[in-house]
């Protein structure tokens, strides 16, 4: 007889003094409770069974006591239990072994019984894509018989007779019997089960069970973040996510993220983004590939959220990268090839129809800016040198572009070392044209390379050893002038002003304007280099020799980012328009200015900056029959260095305190107690605190009868504050600063003496605190016939201490400069729901849907506002942030609004705002302060925000045999923009000089159609500013409703697989943005632009490959 384990035995254990003075139970000990009540939960892949005696050990206080020498305790089993007795685990992990065991005291004595002649049947555990389940458990019905498939998903078990009934179980999958009549290998499909899929949870510094969270945590699975042929990761949360508002306002490679905000703004200074967490530390959320992670969580209340104290308030996202899994290696590589075009660029006239109707809204007839002949010619093509018809967006635009993902993944590891390897490239060229003539290549060009290492590595029993190491290089080339610009003078100059390049091959342009097409190609390019490594060490150790489930962890953190500019710059040489051909043919042109020979070189400025963190860790995780219980006590402290004054510096402790009665009954604190050096000393810290309370009504025995029916009913609400130290205004602003720059002053007999003087500068903010959130959530989740689940939330935040700038402090108080103060008050409140459905019809279907919606709407409370103006329509108190500023349109003038000489009836205010005339078609405002006169003082906050209210998402998969079809629809609603605002944005207003004209520019008021409904006023042949102010007549609907992805994908037959020796291969088409319904017409509503000349998004179609070995 062996002794293989004994009471006494001792795990090993990392000194952490200041462990132990923390936590004042750390000596208690705990009997070992009966072997029906001790509950336990593993995870192991391909341990040894000494391995797993130990861990019961560890959990429960029991020893155990091998009595047979034929038992091999050096055996490699797989075993996955969560929440289990010690006598559940034991009959699972004897299953099919013939071991038997007996308890004595708080010792498990382990034996072999004698054997018996038995049959044995096998088979193969494998997932709807075929491919194999590893340590799934298979056990004979209404007994212990049972074993843990292997990695090829196989198992064999000796049974006493046949027909035998055998029940096939795995975590993620629903459980399934099968009836073996022979001993023939058999295959066992299991489906997923989508209840059980997110048992856990990823939270503030950690994870729970789903179960316990009350707060509001969204989770999404990585592989719905890697759609598009976007690098950003941000493009792709709108719709996906409820609580996540976020729109793109650009196409444009390396601009191209989205403005993303969790449950709308909330305050009108300082930074209002959330804070985005990857493995803990702060980080860039575009600078990590999809590819690289493993979990993705939203917390967007107080109780999710206030751990993280000062950098809390608008929410966080949390990023756990991949790791390894005990296992063979296993390699992923996806690829994909994409080919892209604008959604929708502004459609202009060509020159002939320009021409005509500049002519025809020229008042003096006798003088018609353009001859017939002039036009025809155009029109006709007579010749393109003289007679020019561009389509500018057309000359700086291709027709397509291109970009190819890619990504490599291997993962794997034993039992004391497991890693997780992620190569990711990414290659994309944009729309802007080039000159092919040139021996450069002035085009858009972003390369970007990912790549990141996770290594955990079990130095003992119990000290564990995490090392990651990621980060990116990336290059962007692209051409020296500005695409704004770009884009601004292909919109200003007109298309019959001169060809893009004249065919003798001279550039042609218009003193002081600008030739939009040589600007873009002719000016030589820059490439910018960015590159970043994130580094993270961390060592976590066991404290089970203080007491089981108690854990601490150390984490240290460096991060670098550089960034540095080369331009390689060339003026070209520029020709007047040519005025006509001589004898032979030749054009007749001057040059106006000559440019450079060669391509000049410079360096811009070198950035960088770096991040420095640092967090130690105490978490406790235990279960005492009914009564589970989870807390953690940190501290943490970070430097962020950007080659400001100083570094920034924050630090502080966090805790949290989550019970959880018989699964029913759940309240949870958090609290942050944070610094920051933002605020003078001594009121440097702050405290935010949040209680959270759950009932898991479907847990309640009088909730069985109707289980089938109502597989989850929980209700939670939460309240708690948090805080924001990113606060806006200048920095250290607790300091009063000196103006050395003031007015200078002279004196002597001729001035020859002067002096610059020093006056008061910003009076410094004594009490300067954070800007705080007190955030409130009351939501359920409903779940129908483990189907269907619904999860809707209700919050409400009132953020105050917001930093602003008085604005009615009097001149006479004597201020130079007007004080800042934590005066402001916002309220944002809404709704959001998602609804989601999956259902496995057979062994061939299988259909899904999901949606999200969110409401936000945010009220400024106190704004500094003068009393008379505060209930006004010019005051901002009580309106929504970014409310839309104009004058009210009130209609277009008609005949009956003037006598017979042309003036304005009585009673009609006078329009004071634009032209010293005004006429029929043209816009009449309303006299909002009722003086008569219509002027700037009418001007006003006219309702609607740029920044959308509503955000929605719906889409569905269905899944039939090999074939996989997805798609998905994202939508926002409530969002308005007030469009034009130039002189020469109306048709016709630039005299022919600026300005295109839209396509539709006979939506227009004309003496022949003197509507009201119409898109343009009265066109006039020059500006006229009465029709061009901003006003609600442009006040234009920008929502939209696109489809976002579509794709279809099939997995090759398995006897493809095992040719190409790989576990599963699957091809898929896809395609992104590829419709787009909006009531706005003229340009894609997304883009942040009033005229719509702004690189576009683009629609893309893909082809992909995913391969598994």
């Amino acid at each position: 007889m062996k002794k293989t384990f004994c009471k006494t035995r001792r795990g090993h254990w990392v000194p952490l003094a200041w462990a132990a003075s923390f936590l004042l139970w750390g000596n208690v000990a705990f009997a070992a409770l009966p072997i029906q009540e001790a509950r336990l939960s593993m995870q192991h892949r391909s341990v040894s069974l000494n391995q797993v005696f130990s861990e019961i050990e560890r959990q429960t206080g029991y020893s155990f006591l091998v009595r047979n020498n034929d038992i091999n305790t050096n055996q490699k089993i797989s075993i996955d239990v969560k929440n289990k007795s010690v006598k559940e685990v034991l009959e699972i992990l004897f299953a099919g072994k013939n071991i038997r065991y007996e308890v004595e005291g708080e010792r498990i004595s382990v034996y072999k019984p004698q054997q018996t002649r038995q049959t044995t049947i096998s088979g193969i555990v494998v997932d709807a894509a075929q491919e194999p389940i590893i340590g799934a458990s298979v056990v004979v019905v209404n007994t212990t018989n049972g074993c843990i498939t292997d990695f090829d998903g196989k198992f064999s078990l000796e049974v006493s007779q046949l027909p035998v009934k055998v029940q096939i179980t795995y975590i993620g999958y629903k459980s399934q019997v099968v009836t073996v009549s022979d001993a023939k290998t058999v295959q066992v499909v299991l489906q997923e089960d989508t209840e059980t899929l997110d048992e856990v949870v990823v939270t503030g510094y950690g994870s729970q069970k789903r179960m316990s969270v009350v707060g509001s945590v969204e989770t999404i699975e990585p592989t719905r973040l890697q759609v598009g042929s976007t690098r950003s990761l941000s493009n792709n949360l709108a719709g996906q996510l409820a609580g996540i508002i976020a729109v793109q306002r650009s196409g444009e490679p390396g601009y191209d993220s989205s403005d993303f905000w969790i449950r709308g703004i909330a305050s009108f200074s300082g930074n209002q983004s959330p804070l985005v967490l990857v493995d803990g530390i702060e980080r860039d959320l575009n600078n990590i590939d999809p590819a690289e992670i493993e979990s993705f969580s939203v917390l967007k209340d107080a109780s999710a959220s206030a751990m993280y104290g000062v950098r809390g308030a608008n929410g966080v996202i949390v990023i756990n990268t991949k790791r390894g899994k005990i296992g063979a290696p296993t390699v992923n590589f996806h690829i994909e090839q994409s080919v892209s075009q604008p959604t929708q660029l502004p459609q202009f006239i060509d020159a002939a129809s320009y021409m005509e109707l500049l002519n025809e809204i020229k008042e003096d007839k006798t003088h018609l800016p353009y001859s017939q002949e002039q036009i025809d010619r155009t029109r006709n093509g007579y010749d393109k040198d003289l007679y020019p018809d561009v389509n500018w967006l057309d000359a700086i635009t291709k027709d397509y572009a291109y970009s190819t993902r890619a990504n490599l993944t291997v993962s794997g590891g034993s039992d004391f070392l497991r890693y997780s390897l992620v190569g990711s490239y990414f290659g994309e060229k944009g729309i802007m044209e080039t000159d092919h003539e040139l021996p450069y290549d002035t085009g858009t060009k972003l390369t970007r390379y990912n790549l990141r290492a996770n290594v955990d590595l079990d130095v003992t029993k119990t000290t564990l050893l995490r090392v990651n190491v990621g980060g990116y290089l990336q290059t962007l080339r692209k051409q020296s002038a500005s695409t704004d610009e770009i884009f601004s003078d292909a919109f200003t100059t007109a298309p019959f002003v001169h060809p893009t390049r004249y065919s003798d091959g001279t550039i042609p342009v218009v003193t002081n304007r600008q030739n939009p097409w040589a600007k873009l190609t002719q000016r030589g390019y820059s490439v910018n280099t960015a590159s970043q490594i994130q580094s993270l060490f961390a060592i976590e150790q066991n404290l089970k020799m203080i007491t089981p489930g108690l854990k601490a962890k150390l984490t240290f953190s460096f991060d670098r980012w550089n960034s540095s500019t080369m331009t390689r710059s060339k003026n070209p040489t520029y020709y007047n328009v040519a005025t006509g051909r001589d004898v032979e043919g030749h054009l007749i042109h001057t040059i106006l200015s000559y440019g450079d020979e060669s391509l000049g070189h410079s360096n811009g400025g070198e950035y960088g900056n770096s991040r420095v963190y640092f967090e130690g860790t105490f978490s406790y995780t235990r279960t005492f029959g009914k009564h589970d219980v989870d807390a953690l006590f940190l501290y943490n402290q970070q430097s962020y260095d950007d080659g400001s004054y100083q570094p920034y510096r924050k630090q502080g402790i966090a805790g949290r305190l989550s019970y959880t009665y018989d699964s029913r009954y759940v309240a949870e604190v958090n609290f942050g107690y944070n610094g920051s050096e933002n605020f003078a000393k001594g009121k440097r810290f702050g405290f935010f605190p949040s209680l959270a309370l759950g009932w898991l009504v479907s847990s309640e025995s009088f909730m069985e009868p109707f289980l089938d029916t109502v597989s989850k009913l929980k209700f939670r609400a939460s309240i708690g504050k948090v805080g924001n130290d990113n606060i806006g205004g200048r920095r250290f602003a607790y300091i009063t600063t000196l103006n050395t720059n003031a007015d200078s002053y002279n004196w002597g007999d001729t001035g020859q003496i002067g002096r610059t003087g020093i006056s008061e500068g910003e009076v410094g903010v004594s009490n300067l605190t954070w800007e705080t959130a007190l955030k409130e959530n009351i939501g359920f989740e409903l779940g129908l016939w483990n189907a269907l689940e619904l999860q809707v939330d209700l919050f409400k935040e009132k953020r105050t201490n917001i930093f602003m700038q008085r604005k009615i402090i009097p001149t006479q108080t004597g201020f130079l400069n007007s004080p800042w103060a934590n005066y402001g008050k916002v309220t944002n409140r809404g709704v959001e729901f998602t609804l989601n459905y999956n259902k496995q019809i057979n062994d061939d279907w299988f259909v899904g849907f999901r949606s999200s919606f969110t409401y936000a709407i945010n009220r400024v409370d106190e704004y500094d506002e003068p009393e008379t103006v505060i209930g006004t329509y010019r005051g901002l108190t009580g309106r929504s942030l970014n409310t839309l500023w104009g004058l009210q349109a009130e209609r277009l003038f008609t005949e009956d609004d003037f006598d017979e000489n042309g003036n304005l009836k009585f009673g009609i205010p006078t329009q004071d705002v634009g032209a010293s005339t005004v006429r029929p078609g043209d816009i009449k405002y309303k006299d909002m302060d009722g003086d008569g006169v219509i002027t700037d003082a009418d001007e006003g906050y006219i309702g609607g925000t740029v920044d959308p209210r509503i955000v929605y998402g719906w889409g569905g998969n269905v899944r039939f045999k090999n074939w996989d079809l997805n798609f998905f629809f994202q939508g926002v609603g409530d969002t308005y923009r007030v469009i034009g605002g130039s002189e020469y944005f109306i048709p016709g207003s630039g005299q022919g000089l600026m300005g295109n004209i839209y396509s539709n520019y006979n939506d227009r008021w004309t003496e022949g159609n003197p509507s009201q409904d119409v898109f343009w006023p009265r066109l006039s042949e020059s500006p006229n500013k009465q029709n061009y102010r901003s006003s609600t007549w442009w006040k234009q609907n920008m929502r939209f409703m696109r489809l976002k992805n579509l794709e279809i994908g099939y997995f090759l037959p398995k006897v493809v697989n095992n040719k190409m020796h790989t576990k599963s291969i699957r091809i898929y088409l896809s395609g992104n943005n590829l419709l787009c319904f909006s009531p706005f017409k003229l340009w894609d509503p997304e883009l942040n632009t009033g005229d719509g000349l702004q690189y576009p998004a683009m629609r893309s179609v893909m082809v992909g490959i995913d391969l598994n070995f």
